[in-house]
């Protein structure tokens, strides 16, 4: 079974950035050559985010992923990212980051991939995040860069 990941808003936004060339090109080649080798995943929250988007990017992001399967918000995955508040992992204003990592989580999605460094790829933040996953018995994904997804 192939590797799964899920792909947060700030890894499609980097495919079109152009202030951060070496973001971009990175994205763009790691989207290009390497995607494939994963089953990869949206979910309604990172459309939303991408919807929010103005022209001419929206299209463009939209149709990045417009053939990626989105994974469900659960009950169960918005309790989790509610449990990411309460404990301070993550601040009330930056719940659908708290929201990306409880989606991956519930459905045991092996990789998030980012990046946002200040909010998830953070190993900080990936520490209290597996302590309390580990406790309340939740899966934990890996928050990486594209750049760790990289293939020999």
């Amino acid at each position: 079974m192939a590797t799964t990941i899920y792909l947060e808003t700030s890894v499609i936004g980097a495919y079109l950035d152009k202030g951060e060339s070496f973001r971009r090109d990175l994205t763009i080649r790691w989207w290009e050559h390497e995607l494939r080798n994963y089953r990869s995943f949206v979910s309604p929250l990172v459309v939303r985010e991408l919807e929010r988007t103005r022209e001419p990017y929206r299209r463009s992001y939209l149709a990045l992923i417009r053939d990626l399967p989105q994974l469900e918000v659960t009950e169960e995955a918005a309790i989790l990212a509610d449990g990411y508040l309460a404990r301070g992992i993550f601040q009330r204003r930056f719940i659908g980051d708290a929201l990306h990592v409880a989606l991956a989580s519930f459905h045991k999605i092996d990789y998030v991939v980012t990046w946002n460094f200040g909010h998830l790829a953070n190993v900080h933040r990936q520490a209290r995040i597996k302590l309390f996953n580990t406790t309340a018995g939740f899966f934990v994904p890996e928050i990486v860069t594209p750049e760790f997804l990289i293939s020999e």
